[in-house]
């Protein structure tokens, strides 16, 4: 038998909306598939709880019909989420001839699965709930130096902000509230719907008070009621040192503000490492190369050789083949969570000389004629 959501979440049943997010915040980055050790389906299965359980109407119908409740917002009644015609608890649809016109009902724009959810009481389109903020994805291009070292970045968005004439409210300052004019102070409407079963009566949260009954006399004058406006913010963006290239940066409550009060998106920085021309990486390793005087790498001797952080002298051993690697400790990566420094990697490669003095190949004939 699957986990239950809260079970995922290691919560209780009677968890706080506060306890729900802070359980989650702490999965999803025990199981996020960029980190070492990470887990991909169970970070869905992660996402997929807390998308449930942080809303409060979804986690009503998920409490009520458990395991066969759908987290796309249908009902219960032994709804499997299988695929084909045995796919609803049960019904089959395979003897059904619609016949390319539904069956004689009408279905608008919406899908079987929408009409099932709103037959047994799940999400309705008559009964919206205050939209939460949209994600917002930016790419950010960084150089090889500043992937090493970690910097921080501005971003500069156009977005929706929560309007500061009414604090997100929708309402002019100073306004009073009045009866709803569309469900008369209920903060319930009714609806007839038609389905494959026949003809439905059903009950939603007013579209227009969200429920409440009330609405505000005067809607605000700056964003006209909705409690967002569009304008520019700059966002200050920490990269960490050691990202890897294409790897993404998530900032919860930095995306769009939600209508009215209700939660912002996020935020979602894909990070790009540009080349470098000296260094390449490898894991937390950086690869160079270095060319070696053909002498030295004879007869011995130091070279300078360039690191991310300066320069350094190396000391090449006498004999040194070409292709020789090297390592310098600690002048690598930082690891990204925070275990050590990985090495440089340095390749020499000797350089053998194009033109020779006659004296130099005097000498050269003369250490091959003793096998050197």
């Amino acid at each position: 038998m699957a986990a239950s959501y809260y079970d995922l979440l290691g919560i209780s049943k009677g968890a706080t909306d506060d306890e729900i997010k802070k359980a989650y915040r702490k999965m999803a980055h025990k199981y996020h598939p960029d980190k070492s050790g990470g887990d991909e389906a169970k970070f869905k299965e992660v996402n997929q709880a807390y998308q449930v359980l942080s809303d409060k109407s979804k986690r009503q119908q998920y409490d009520q019909f458990g395991q066969t409740f759908d987290g796309n917002g249908g009902g219960g009644a032994g709804y499997s989420g299988q695929s084909g015609a045995q796919g609803f608890g049960g019904f089959d649809f395979s003897g059904f001839d619609f016949g390319g016109q539904n069956g004689g009902f009408e279905f608008g724009n919406e899908g079987y699965e929408d009409i099932f959810s709103n037959i047994f009481g799940g999400s309705s389109r008559g009964g919206r709930r205050r939209a939460q903020g949209a994600d917002i994805r930016v790419d950010m291009e960084i150089t090889f130096v500043e992937m090493v070292s970690g910097v921080e970045k501005e971003v500069r968005l156009y977005k929706k902000v929560v309007c500061d004439h009414c604090d997100g409210e929708g309402a002019e300052p100073g306004s009073g509230m009045k009866t709803c004019p569309t469900c008369k102070g209920q903060g319930r409407v009714q609806t007839l719907r038609k389905s494959l079963f026949g003809s439905f009566s059903q009950v939603t949260e007013c579209p227009e008070c969200h429920g409440n009954g009330k609405i505000f006399e005067k809607k605000c004058s700056k964003c006209g009621g909705d409690g967002r406006v569009k304008e520019e913010e700059v966002i200050k963006i920490k990269i960490p040192a050691g990202i890897m290239d294409g790897q993404a940066i998530s900032m919860s409550g930095y995306g769009e503000a939600g209508e009215r009060g209700s939660r912002a998106g996020d935020l979602l920085v894909q990070i790009h490492v540009l080349a470098h021309k000296k260094f390449k990486r490898k894991g937390n390793d950086i690869l160079s190369t270095e060319f070696v005087p053909f002498s030295i790498a004879t007869l011995g001797g130091k070279i300078e050789v360039a690191t991310i952080t300066g320069s350094l002298i190396l000391k090449i051993p006498a004999g040194t083949p070409s292709g020789e690697v090297f390592r310098i400790r600690e002048e690598g990566v930082p690891d990204l969570s925070g275990r050590g420094t990985g090495s440089q990697l340095v390749t020499v490669v000797v350089k053998v000389p194009k033109s020779l003095s006659r004296e130099q190949k005097k000498l050269l004939e003369q250490l091959s004629d003793q096998g050197i």
